[in-house]
């Protein structure tokens, strides 16, 4: 069968093309052998990354291994935590449309046969995987591993928890200076994608759910030999995809992302998930509505508990069985599909031999019936808002209060720091949308600092911004339309009344239709908030959260 590649090193009119190709140390005996594009997202800026040189050289080996000739290639990478609070994460969301376009602009230019996308954290995983999914070339994704947890006196330390909710606590007096420098140094010990359930681990084990990784490659551990021969087994698969012509839209199907939504449900991960998971259907051809979210959460249990919402972590989740025995427990409702692996969804369910069901509940004792995400709707959200139900109190489930409004995340945390809170407001955070950041940065730092001052169980937060996957609370987020398209949240006033109820899904601002239509006519939009630059220019081109923020 014909190669991609042949269009860059077949034919007389090719002699330039491979004069440059030699040029690169390319041994002559290789010409024929296809090429494969290694796109790796390494870097010293990003805790997740540090450790892909090693990923590299083991995909390498695995790549000539399999009888291919591999070629790296660089991608940018945003760590989203160092991002945080400040104008770099208006930067965040948008990089994941320049990493699916930079693949694109790669691969198609170079002709690559297949592709190995090696990656790890935040919006550069769901990048790749839209890239795959646009390009339909040949592509397994090697994601680099969980961080394990810190230690503090007897005690496991992570980054949300003992870093974003320990400023608070120290601000409550709550711990002393000594702990709270402790935690500093000590909650992210190495190199690996911050220990919980987080949008970068959220994102990898649904990866390997839909079939785009290797089994156990969602949650092996950064920097373990499982891990290296995860990488290697990788390369020497990916030639073979080539051979046996098995594309992502082979893989990335309907049910696919059924699947990937009913293990995100079950684990009770990030709300993100929620915006890549559209955005890289958008790029498969693959029809899904925000709505799919909220009726397969009716009826996928919530079956772990990992932070920030519970006490286990990543690397519990992986002793416990991984992500295979997350589609075990849950296979009923699993539809089968192909995989990268070889094996069907299926066949990888029946090889599980062990489940710790102190990590992994069993069905009949789920942690709650529904799953982890909920799409709230209402005169406050009629396209629709998500809200990490599985990280919100019994208490908070339905709540009432008055709003206090804020037109940046900086606006509302000098208010929280300042103490201005109190017990039954909602903190409403607007024109941080996709269009109104512009990039819609997350508020873990308002959420975060809410909880480690004790209010989680009082104020509520609302925004057209998103989340963390650290986030816990009960913390409303994806408000769509967004405040910068003159949406109701646009409209709210100080001291409105807002009613909050997740078992219900609603999200509605207790004011009348008239009053609003009258807020309507008066409302001018803002001046953007970047006026020059790729930002200005995203602005202009993306679209809402409820289509997963994907540009025109």
């Amino acid at each position: 069968m014909p190669k991609r590649s042949d269009r860059i090193k077949k034919g007389l009119e090719r002699v330039p093309h491979r004069a440059l190709l030699y040029a690169t140390g390319l041994p002559k005996g290789e010409m024929k052998k296809p090429f494969i594009g290694v796109a790796t997202s390494f870097s010293d800026l990003i805790p997740g990354h540090i450790g892909m040189r090693d990923l590299e050289r083991f995909i390498e080996k695995g790549v000539h291994t399999g009888g291919g000739y591999p070629m790296l290639f660089g991608l940018p990478g945003i760590c989203d935590g160092i991002a945080m609070g400040h104008r770099g994460m208006h930067y965040s969301l948008p990089s994941r449309e320049l990493i699916a376009d930079i693949i694109e602009s790669v691969t198609e230019a170079h002709a690559f046969d297949g592709l190995i996308l090696l990656t790890n954290c935040d919006k550069i995983t769901p990048g790749m995987l839209m890239a795959a999914a646009r390009l339909n070339v040949p592509a397994i994704i090697v994601t680099a591993g969980p961080m394990m947890t810190g230690r503090y006196r007897g005690r496991r330390l992570s980054f949300i928890r003992n870093t974003f909710e320990a400023m608070g606590r120290f601000r409550k007096g709550e711990i002393s200076k000594e702990e709270l420098d402790s935690c500093e140094i000590g909650a992210c010990p190495g190199a690996g994608s911050c220990q919980g359930l987080y949008t970068a681990n959220t994102m990898n084990c649904l990866t390997e759910a839909m079939g785009m990784s290797l089994p156990l490659c969602g949650t092996a551990l950064a920097q373990s030999a499982e891990k290296r021969r995860i990488a290697f087994d990788s390369g020497v698969r990916i030639v073979e995809l080539v051979k046996k012509n098995v594309t992502p839209r082979k893989i990335m199907t309907r049910a696919a992302f059924e699947n990937a939504i009913m293990v995100d449900l079950a684990l009770g991960g990030s709300t993100n998930t929620v915006l890549h998971l559209l955005a890289i259907a958008n790029d498969a051809g693959v029809k899904l509505p925000l709505e799919l979210f909220d009726v397969l959460s009716r009826t996928t249990p919530h079956i772990t508990s990992i932070e920030p919402v519970g006490d286990h972590y990543m690397e519990d989740l992986h002793w416990a069985g991984g992500i295979s025995a997350i589609l075990a427990r849950l296979k009923g409702s699993i539809r089968d599909n192909p995989t990268v692996s070889g094996k069907r969804i299926k066949a990888i369910i029946d090889e599980v031999g062990f489940i710790d069901d102190e990590v992994i509940k069993p069905i009949d004792e789920a942690y709650h019936r529904e799953g982890g995400i909920a799409v709230l709707k209402g005169n406050l959200a009629p396209l629709g808002a998500v809200v990490k139900q599985s990280g919100v109190s019994d208490k908070m489930m339905r709540f009432t209060g008055r709003a206090r409004v804020f037109d940046s995340e900086e606006e509302a945390m000098k208010a929280i720091f300042g103490k201005t809170i109190k017990s039954g407001d909602v903190v409403v955070i607007r024109y941080e949308g996709p269009k109104g950041g512009p990039g819609m940065r997350e508020m873990l730092a308002p959420t975060a600092t809410l909880m480690g001052m004790g209010l989680g169980e009082s104020v509520a937060l609302i925004t057209d911004g998103r989340f963390s996957g650290g986030t816990r609370g009960p913390c409303v987020g994806h408000i769509s339309p967004e405040a910068m398209e003159g949406g109701p949240i646009a409209l709210v006033s100080e001291g409105d009344i807002i009613e909050l109820d997740i078992p219900g899904r609603t999200l509605e601002l207790k004011v009348s239709a008239d009053e609003l239509k009258k807020r309507k006519l008066e409302w001018k939009a803002p001046q953007p908030k970047i006026k020059n630059g790729w930002l200005s220019r995203y602005a202009k081109a993306v679209t809402s959260a409820y289509t997963g923020a994907v540009l025109k």
